[in-house]
């Protein structure tokens, strides 16, 4: 079963990544694996930012080991709460069904990780470099912007705090979660909700990518994403409007950055061909 312990979940996820990259360019997927590869071994400059994501990506799984060893004993989650009080609460009262909480789970766990490691797969496979470092950059920002957040700014998820009324329903279908899953997750890295600004960092390049089945494609994740951070109990709704303007930010600087990263080769290329027919 895929919600049964992490082995599962890792399975449907690669499964999920080779359907999307099919789904988004209607290509071999096994192909564009192997024109990643050939990008990482021609490109240096893609190679060190692929690697600077990698290492920030691995310093958010041991950011909950840096909080353990922080003398820092913050909670703003009341705060929070005295915000927005029972938002989520009604939220899931009104949308609760044995049907949808399958559904919303598999791509809480799976689509949204997969979507992520997919992304790259269909713009290298359209042979859209902008996008490809796009994608690095702006999930760098994302995690150097939001890993400080949950160091210092510590809010628990809404279930986890008993005024908010709210439930865990992610156990409904997931029993093991806090087990299998919650070791890469702290319970109180909620703001801002980084499955918000991923999602909608993948839903903006995908939309100004050029690849328009792609585009659909992320936005319809990211609805139902942000859809499901409430659902099932986890999100505050001020989490998701920082996740919702940091995805924004981080896209579009990505493209960007992207951009000006590749014009700053292409005119040091353009610049060491002058001087070797010029030398001629």
């Amino acid at each position: 079963m895929i919600y049964q312990s992490m082995q599962g979940i890792s399975i449907a996820s690669a499964v999920a990544v080779i359907l999307l990259i099919w789904l988004g360019t209607l290509r071999n997927p096994f192909k564009a694996a192997y024109l990643f590869m050939k990008e990482l071994l021609t490109s240096r400059k893609f190679l060190l930012l692929f690697c600077i994501m990698v290492g920030i990506l691995l310093l958010n799984k041991y950011e909950l080991q840096i909080e353990e060893n922080m003398n820092y004993h913050k909670d703003f989650t009341p705060w929070v709460f005295g915000l927005e009080g029972h938002f989520v609460q009604h939220f899931q009262d009104f949308f609760h069904s044995p049907y949808l909480t399958p559904v919303l789970v598999f791509f809480y766990v799976v689509v949204f990780q997969s979507l992520l490691v997919a992304s790259l797969g269909v713009y290298v496979s359209d042979q859209n470099r902008v996008f490809v470092l796009a994608t690095c950059f702006a999930i760098i920002i994302n995690y150097t912007v939001a890993i400080p957040f949950y160091l210092f700014f510590p809010v628990n998820e809404v279930w986890s705090y008993p005024p908010s009324g709210a439930s865990f329903l992610m156990l409904e279908v997931f029993p093991n979660f806090e087990q299998e899953y919650r070791p890469l997750s702290g319970i109180n890295n909620c703001f801002p909700s980084l499955h918000t600004s991923i999602s909608v960092t993948m839903m903006v390049l995908g939309l100004r990518s050029g690849n328009r089945r792609f585009g659909i494609m992320t936005t319809v994740s990211a609805i139902i994403v942000i859809f499901s951070i409430f659902y099932l109990g986890i999100h505050w709704l001020t989490d998701m409007i920082a996740g919702t303007i940091l995805g924004l930010i981080a896209s579009n600087a990505g493209i960007l950055f992207a951009k000006l990263s590749l014009r700053s080769q292409n005119e040091s290329l353009l610049h060491r061909q002058r001087k070797m027919f010029g030398g001629l």
